[in-house]
Parts: C-alpha cells; sequence; structure tokens
C-alpha cells in the first residue's frame, strides 16, 4: 500500500487527498491516481522567473529525467522516496467552469506558465488529456498571455488548437532538448521522447503560428556543456522554425542530489568528485562557469539569428478585452 491503512486519518491537505486518491490505472512500473484539486492556477513565488501564475495538471512526472529539481513536490504529499515522483503519478481531477473561473483571476499582462514542476505532456496526458481540456478552455480566451514547457513531441498533437488560441492571445511554447545524441539523452531523461521526435514537435507548431523557443537547461558541466554540442541543439532550433533558444547552467537541490550523485556514480564516476564539490553545499553554481556558458550561449544564439526569449505579440484588434463574454 502506498499509505497506512489509518494515514488519511493523520495528513492534511494536500497529503490527505493525495492518501484518498483512487488509482485510475496500473502499468508495470507506474501506478495513476485521481486527485481532488481545490485550484488549477497557482501564484508563483520564485521572484527570479518572470511569469505570475503556474498551472501544473499533473503531480510528478513519468519521465524520470535525473536532474529534475522538482521532486520535492510530492514530499508535500508525504511521499519521501525520491523515485516515487516518477511511479506515481497524479492526474488532477478537472472541473472546466472551475477552471474558467479561476482564469478571472489573472489581470491583463501577468504570464500564466503550463509545465513549471510536472510536464504536462508526459505519458498520462496521452490517457487523462486534462492539458488538452485545459486548452479548449483557454480557445475561449482573449487577451491572455501564456506558454507551455515540455519535453514530449505529444505537444505536437495540439499544434492546431494552439494556433487558433494565438490568434487571441499571447502564447509560445519551449520544447527542452538537452542533447542531440540519444543515447546521452536516454541516460540522462531514460523515458522522455527522442530529441529527434521532439524536433519534429517544434517544426509542427511552428507550421501551425505558434512560436517555439528551444530549452538546452540544463546545462551538465563536462556532460553537454560542450560548444559543439550547444551550437548542435541551436542550429537543429533555427532549421525547424525555432525563434528563441537559452540554456543554463545545472542546479541541483537536495531532493535532486539524491538522484543525480548515484547517476553519476554509475554512468560517469571520474566526475562524481567534482559535482559533489560544487554542488553539495549550494545548488547554484557561482563564478566563472556561469558567466562562461552565459558568454558562450550569447554568441551561438548570434551564430543562429535566435533571440534569448520570445516576446509576447499580442493580436491586432482594438476590442481586444481580457476575457471573452
Amino acid at each position: 500500500m502506498l499509505f497506512d491503512v489509518d494515514a488519511p486519518a493523520k495528513l492534511v491537505g494536500i497529503a490527505r487527498l493525495a492518501a484518498s486518491s483512487e488509482v485510475l490505472e496500473a502499468k508495470q512500473r507506474v501506478q495513476y491516481f485521481e486527485l481532488e484539486t481545490r485550484r488549477f492556477i497557482g501564484r508563483n513565488s520564485n521572484s527570479r522567473m518572470r511569469f505570475v501564475w503556474t498551472i501544473n495538471p499533473y503531480r510528478g512526472c513519468e519521465f524520470g529525467c535525473k536532474y529534475c529539481y522538482a521532486r520535492y513536490a510530492h514530499e508535500f504529499m508525504e511521499l519521501r522516496e525520491p523515485e516515487l515522483f516518477e511511479t506515481k503519478i497524479y492526474a488532477k481531477q478537472f472541473h472546466a467552469p472551475s477552471f474558467r473561473a479561476e482564469l478571472k483571476r489573472v489581470k491583463r499582462g501577468e504570464c500564466i506558465w503550463i509545465g513549471t514542476a510536472t510536464d504536462p505532456y508526459q505519458p498520462a496526458e496521452r490517457r487523462f488529456r486534462i492539458t488538452r481540456r485545459m486548452l479548449e478552455v483557454l480557445a475561449s480566451q482573449r487577451g491572455l498571455d501564456f506558454g507551455i514547457t515540455t519535453k514530449s513531441d505529444l505537444v505536437a498533437r495540439d499544434a492546431e488548437l494552439l494556433g487558433q488560441i494565438s490568434k487571441r492571445n499571447a502564447v509560445r511554447v519551449n520544447l527542452t532538448i538537452t542533447t542531440l545524441d540519444a543515447a546521452l539523452a536516454r541516460l540522462l531523461e531514460p523515458r522522455a521522447p527522442r530529441p529527434a521526435l521532439r524536433l519534429g514537435a517544434v517544426k509542427k507548431l511552428t507550421e501551425a503560428g505558434v512560436a517555439v523557443g528551444v530549452l538546452a537547461h540544463p546545462v551538465m558541466p563536462l556532460i553537454n556543456d560542450s560548444e559543439e554540442s550547444l551550437d548542435s541543439i541551436c542550429e537543429a532550433a533555427a532549421q525547424n522554425g525555432a525563434s528563441f533558444f537559452s540554456a543554463a547552467p545545472l542546479f541541483l537541490k537536495p531532493c535532486s542530489q539524491q538522484v543525480f550523485f548515484p547517476f553519476l556514480e554509475q554512468h560517469f564516476p571520474h566526475l562524481v568528485r567534482r559535482y559533489r564539490e560544487r554542488y553539495e553545499k549550494n545548488a547554484y553554481l557561482r563564478g566563472h562557469y556561469p558567466e562562461m556558458i552565459q558568454v558562450r550561449v550569447r554568441k551561438i544564439r548570434e551564430r543562429h539569428a535566435l533571440m534569448s526569449r520570445e516576446m509576447p505579440e499580442w493580436p491586432v484588434d482594438e476590442q481586444l478585452e481580457l476575457f471573452s463574454s
């Protein structure tokens, strides 16, 4: 059992809701649960990020990326083993009228971002289509500024819908591609779609009129940080229609270190000491290295005529209102 029999009586908040969740489906290594949801849109508390509102249709992510920074989110549900983040996936119980009502809190100029903690197009989306249903509500809105971050080519399924939404709202999609080396990608992101499939999604989205960027995040020292590696991603992004590109160094929270350090010991043992020296006391790198990566990425971006990020382009409409009636 996921929890003790008496656990729901002892737990509070999101932990209690998780403990009471019904199993929707069980695969060989993953269980899907339906999670009762009190609200779908959360306010961003991180001042380093430009978006004001966040949406995560799922809790947990099946892709199992070794560097994932969001594993701590399961701790709020008293699920403290790091691997549970990728094997216990919670699909939020979606209610379109409630979601539409929440959107009224968003003021013009405030940005909403979908997929800040878990991938909105992970395998669960094929079954439960929560992201799709959210987009169908967003399609009835005007004047919204929102974006999506994913490392799944499944986002291309919604290319036509996103293209329609972008006619009345400022929309962009970020595809994360950390390497074009399929073998390395399989090690780093075991159950995420291949880089080539993600590039295909970039092309399909841009052809549908959606602004698309490619994120080479995270940049991992001595693993995927060479100029050749980053340049190849940026070049492929440009060739497939992307208009912006960015890359930034890896950061490792304690929850991430529990998975990433054992991963290094297995696949990159010669790097273990260096990573421990640099990350055990501080999740973020300081000094020369991030500055060097910043300069390298700027040169690469200029070489391929891409921007650092896409600024929202508002549809031209003198009668534009924040929300449709």
